[in-house]
């Protein structure tokens, strides 16, 4: 399994969660599962998977980032 990509199969991930679990928490890596060539779910550090559970849950967690990383208009300058 290559631990530099991002992206693996569901089926390559289960065949090695352990490394892929050991990346996740040692190297504090996030790896997406993918199916047919879709992501499907991600990997996340615990710290960061409880962020997203006190911040309401995925769609709320979304909804932050997103307004944090919106792009700024030249009127905001």
């Amino acid at each position: 399994m290559d631990t530099n990509a991002p992206d693996h199969p569901i089926a390559e991930a289960r065949a090695n969660l352990s490394e892929l679990l050991a990346s996740v928490r040692l190297l504090r890596r996030v790896y997406f599962l993918t199916s047919r060539g879709q992501r499907r779910a991600a990997v996340v550090p615990a710290e960061l998977g409880e962020l997203i559970e006190r911040a309401g849950g995925a769609d709320a967690a979304a909804a932050i980032l997103s307004a944090h990383l919106a792009p700024t208009t030249e009127k905001e300058l």
